[in-house]
């Protein structure tokens, strides 16, 4: 064997050892790295079930098969300012709280019907109530994120899960067609099918 491609090889096998523990959690799943939140294999698993109830798999791959939750992780990490970033993990404890006193469970073990009455019920809690008048427009849930931080965690979110599902491969590919130069000229098009309306 080649003295060369032995050298190669090996580089690429210590490469893969250093970097392996970086990607693994406590129970050997993969998640992402996280450099400015600090988030937990369970809190991450949490926002994975958030995304999936909101992108389900049906016959269509879900936001879990889109890799939709690391998405949300990296723009929460990278796109948020340090004060939006604190009131996301305010709203995280916020919702939990609201799980585990309602359902006396966590969000995770929950059947699929109660997770949705759950998010319904935040999203429901953003409607105006009846008689009041409804603003002219929907206020951004991010506007002011620090003043409900429940609202501000569940709407982050959606939001990204919804992003990133429709700036996705598959979505692009799949779902939506891309023409590339929409208008086609065709040349031989006859004129007598043209409507012209002559003056």
């Amino acid at each position: 064997m080649n003295r060369r491609t032995v050298i190669k090889n090996l580089a690429l096998v210590i490469g893969g050892a250093v970097l392996l523990p970086s990607c693994l959690r406590k129970d050997g799943t993969s998640y992402v790295q996280l450099k400015h939140i600090s988030l937990d294999g369970d809190q991450q698993n949490l926002i994975a079930d958030i995304a999936e109830i909101i992108i389900p798999k049906t016959d269509v791959p879900g936001a879990k098969d889109l890799n939709l939750p690391a998405f949300v992780l990296k723009m929460l990490d990278d796109c948020y300012n340090k004060k939006d970033q604190l009131a996301f993990l305010a709203g995280l404890d916020k919702f939990n709280t609201l799980v585990k006193t309602k359902y006396n469970s966590t969000f995770s073990d929950l059947s699929v019907k109660d997770k949705e009455a759950v998010l319904i019920g935040i999203e429901n809690s953003n409607k105006p109530k009846a008689g009041s008048k409804a603003p002219a427009r929907r206020p951004k849930p991010q506007k002011n994120m620090a003043a409900d931080p429940l609202n501000a965690f569940y709407w982050s979110i959606k939001q990204q899960t919804i992003f990133g599902y429709t700036t996705s491969q598959f979505f692009m590919t799949k779902e939506i067609f891309y023409d590339m130069v929409p208008g086609r000229y065709n040349v031989h098009f006859p004129v007598s099918k043209l409507k012209l309306k002559l003056a």
